[in-house]
């Protein structure tokens, strides 16, 4: 279990979470303290949190669980790190045309929003998870891979493992064509964070915020399923109506050959499963 330190006295009393003590939670999508019908959990980025919290607070989704941001008692989405959100019930499931379809009816609900100001910015040091990922997205559609994170000052992937990691990148780079699809806010990281309960609709209780064309974000959640999620490779067929699928699908590939080459926890276990998706895709294009 993943334990990080109790939520301080102080967070508890701006949020107005002083009734119930806090429970130490790891799951359903999220690593925080259960108060009550509240989960506290530490942000890694205090901007992308209060904008995810602000996209939250009144998006509704047709069948769709939508865990709200509860504000502290001067309004704020953040106090020193922390963020409060409404509990929602459940846990990830294998259920990945269920997650495809609820990307949809997210997307479709997101596109009215603007881009925010943070996505402009390059990745920078020092050095987090944000920035890993930040770099790992222009990876896959800059003329030339990598070379946001190499101008940023990141280290270059070593070892056989990172070596193969950016020879498959560069293989499929060498693959890509235009297109014409329009970007949009999406939600990038959606495998693994969508939570069932029984019969209940889908929840999300993050949005983790990309500028890319929707079919984009459905298809990272493809490649993910097939990585690493045990999903059928009839997966990529059912959902072949997407706009401009392969290349959406081959752009997704390079972002994860991206994180896997970029990301200092990065195991080799990961990487088999991912080239064979990569095979896979190499096949469509």
């Amino acid at each position: 279990m993943t334990t990080i330190a109790a939520p301080p006295e102080q967070v508890l009393t701006t949020f107005g979470l002083t009734a119930h003590p806090p429970i130490a939670m790891d799951g359903s999508g999220v690593v925080g303290w259960r108060v009550g019908e509240v989960v506290l959990s530490l942000v890694p980025d205090h901007a992308r949190a209060a904008w995810s919290a602000a996209a939250r607070e009144n998006l509704y989704v047709e069948g769709m669980r939508i865990s709200r941001p509860l504000r502290a008692t001067d309004g704020r989405y953040v106090v020193s790190g922390w963020r409060a959100d409404t509990y929602v019930a459940g846990s990830p499931e294998p259920r990945y045309d269920e997650v495809l379809a609820v990307a949809d009816r997210l997307h479709g609900a997101l596109a009215k929003l603007d881009r925010p100001r943070f996505m402009l910015q390059p990745p920078a040091p020092p050095f987090n998870d944000v920035d890993v990922f930040n770099a790992a997205d222009r990876a896959a559609w800059e003329d030339v891979p990598l070379r946001s994170a190499r101008a940023a000052g990141m280290a270059e992937p070593s070892g056989e493992d990172g070596e193969q990691s950016v020879a498959a990148l560069k293989t499929l780079a060498g693959l890509r064509r235009p297109v014409k699809l329009a970007p949009q806010v999406v939600h990038g990281d959606l495998f693994g964070t969508v939570l069932f309960a029984g019969a209940a609709a889908p929840a999300i209780t993050d949005i983790v915020p990309y500028w890319r064309p929707a079919p984009w974000a459905s298809a990272v959640v493809v490649i993910d399923a097939l990585a690493w999620g045990g999903a059928d490779d009839e997966l990529i067929e059912r959902w072949a109506d997407q706009e401009e699928w392969p290349q959406m699908l081959l752009r997704a590939a390079m972002f994860r050959l991206a994180v896997h080459a970029l990301h200092p926890r990065s195991t080799s276990g990961a990487l088999p499963g991912l080239l064979r998706v990569v095979d896979q895709v190499r096949l469509l294009v």
